[in-house]
């Protein structure tokens, strides 16, 4: 980093952006007007946020990541390099769509890994992690582990992004998780 308040000089942030407190903005980056981004962030190299993006605390965002309006990232999310964000379902070239764009949320703590690729309107629920490359076509319920073309839950994650086994118990943390429904995977202790 290289000029004040941890936006490097070859950076482009419009006019009415907020950017908290020890959020870094990197590289070739442009940060577009009405955007919102939170304490203690990472903006990789040439990543577009924007307009109207809302970015919250502790989110780290990697390179080549482009968050689209109606993309919404809630705390401690992390963006892996390249992954990809759409913003309408069936896009062409010759047909304005831009009244169509859909809200994607993606809750707190989740991961998405690199060249991944979220499909717009799905919501993206708590610490669930979304493999490398997968392709996320539904809503994903917290804690889940997404992986594939179309992504399909391969198994449960931990707050602190361990695999759980059978017992549900996370191998790092000591946390404890119960099923609570089909598809629902529930903190129980801490």
């Amino acid at each position: 980093m290289t000029t004040k308040q941890g936006v490097h000089e070859s950076a482009y942030v419009d006019d009415g952006v907020e950017i908290g407190p020890g959020t870094k903005v990197w590289h070739f980056s442009h940060i577009l007007k009405g955007s919102r981004i939170g304490a203690n962030c990472s903006i990789g190299q040439n990543v577009v946020i924007g307009p109207d993006v809302s970015v919250g605390d502790n989110c780290k965002i990697q390179n080549n990541v482009s968050l689209y309006k109606g993309v919404e990232l809630e705390q401690g999310v992390f963006c892996g390099p390249s992954c990809v964000f759409t913003n309408v379902l069936n896009p062409r070239a010759q047909v304005e769509r831009k009244d169509e764009f859909r809200a994607t949320p993606v809750r707190r703590g989740a991961t998405i890994g690199a060249n991944a690729t979220i499909v717009c309107g799905h919501e993206l629920g708590e610490y669930c992690m979304i493999g490398a490359g997968s392709v996320v076509t539904r809503d994903v319920p917290a804690y889940a582990l997404m992986v594939g073309v179309p992504a399909r839950r391969r198994g449960w994650v931990s707050r602190a992004g361990e695999i759980l086994g059978d017992d549900l118990v996370c191998p790092r943390t000591g946390e404890r998780y119960a099923l609570t429904g089909p598809d629902r995977l529930e903190l129980v202790s801490a």
